[in-house]
């Protein structure tokens, strides 16, 4: 179903729409303005799925153990120095 609605555009973006349409990429200004907001909606859409995601990510972290930087920097090293040894690697 198609709803009626009156808009107001610059007078660049009118011209862009209508060069989209002389150059046969759309059949009206009105389809180039219904994908561009499609478009807005997808994007929109995407970005509160990340978002949300995310917050998710974040409230799972925040519930379990926290790890000091210290420590942090204790276990990479004993990563790498294990990898080294494997690959007997010398520094």
């Amino acid at each position: 179903m198609s709803v009626k609605s009156s808009i107001s555009l610059t007078e660049q973006q009118d011209a862009f729409a209508r060069n989209l349409v002389e150059q046969g990429r759309f059949s009206s200004v009105s389809a180039v303005i219904q994908s561009g907001l499609d478009l807005l909606r997808q994007r929109t859409e995407a970005q509160e799925a990340e978002t949300a995601a995310l917050k998710s990510l974040l409230a799972d972290r925040q519930k379990g153990h926290f790890v000091s930087a210290q420590d942090m920097q204790a276990r990479v090293a004993a990563v790498i120095e294990k990898k080294r040894r494997d690959a007997r690697v010398d520094r």
